[in-house]
């Protein structure tokens, strides 16, 4: 039983690695990006499904609330939460318009939208990148395996190249971490003699 363990850490840990060296570039860029729309006024959407819907929560949370820094409220919205909303859409039109249409009714030029898919074949989350990109928001995906169709539609694509469930998605976890790390960062302490 332990060795099961210790293979999940290794694992986890080197698919953690792998991809903090292929993305730390634009987890920087992407940081940023984020910082700006904040500082503009602007906003960060965030969309998924399952497990991937629970961390766009959780983000959006984190952003909101605060992270690890005592700092005003960021206006970030997880798309995921309006039960209301989600199922008049899927019962009126379809699951796949669920994020879509949350985009085109909230959504304005100089926002982020954030997409999270393990697979980044997620027709409800390539349908709300299609609105977003309509609009003008900066559309970014943090996928698995190959990247799927989404990674060729956004702006950025922070692909983690693995196809274990598991493994994607505590790296997405970290990712996600890291860019409320960067983002509190450069807007509340950059240039700080403390930091």
């Amino acid at each position: 039983m332990e060795k099961i363990i210790q293979k999940a850490l290794r694992e986890s840990v080197k698919v953690t690695e792998d991809f903090i060296k292929d993305n730390t570039r634009n987890l920087l860029l992407l940081s940023e990006k984020i910082a700006s729309a904040f500082t503009a006024d602007r906003k960060l959407m965030i969309c998924g499904n399952g497990g991937s819907a629970a961390d766009a929560q959780h983000t959006a949370a984190e952003f909101v609330n605060r992270f690890m820094l005592e700092r005003p409220p960021l206006p970030a919205l997880a798309l995921t939460t309006d039960t209301s909303i989600i199922t008049s859409i899927a019962n009126d039109y379809s699951f796949e318009d669920i994020f879509s249409k949350q985009v085109k009714a909230l959504g304005m030029e100089g926002d982020v939208l954030l997409t999270i898919s393990t697979s980044g074949n997620s027709a409800n989350v390539i349908a709300a990148v299609k609105a977003a990109r309509d609009l003008g928001i900066y559309t970014v995906a943090l996928s698995g395996n190959d990247g799927g169709r989404l990674s060729r539609l956004v702006d950025m694509a922070l692909v983690v190249k693995n196809n274990t469930t598991p493994r994607i998605q505590e790296t997405h976890h970290f990712a996600l971490h890291i860019l409320c790390q960067l983002v509190d960062y450069f807007l509340f302490q950059q240039g700080s003699a403390e930091t």
